[in-house]
């Protein structure tokens, strides 16, 4: 992904609310099956962790998107912004610039 890319999916997630959040149990498989959903679903989503998680919120999003096969856009604070084309050609709703 490149730095023009990954700017413009950080201005689309500015205006978007979580639509999931990890607390102290960390990454569970119902969680993991909810986020793979979404990400089929959005194609980008925004996940919140909660101050009852104690885990580094930066590996809990290389551990999202490494298990998603997504990437991570960007973790502020206890925001995480995931990625992933849509696999069917007619879900896709974001297009990249180049």
């Amino acid at each position: 992904m490149t730095s023009k890319q990954r700017a413009y999916l950080k201005g689309l997630a500015m205006t978007m609310d979580p639509i999931a959040q990890i607390g102290k149990n960390s990454l569970t498989d119902e969680g993991l099956q909810g986020l793979e959903e979404a990400l089929e679903a959005r194609e980008l989503i925004k996940i919140n962790v909660l101050k009852n998680c104690d885990d580094d919120v930066r590996m809990i999003a290389e551990a999202i998107a490494e298990h998603l096969h997504a990437e991570v856009v960007q973790t502020i604070g206890r925001r995480i912004v995931i990625y992933r084309q849509a696999r069917q050609q007619d879900k896709r709703k974001i297009v990249l610039p180049r």
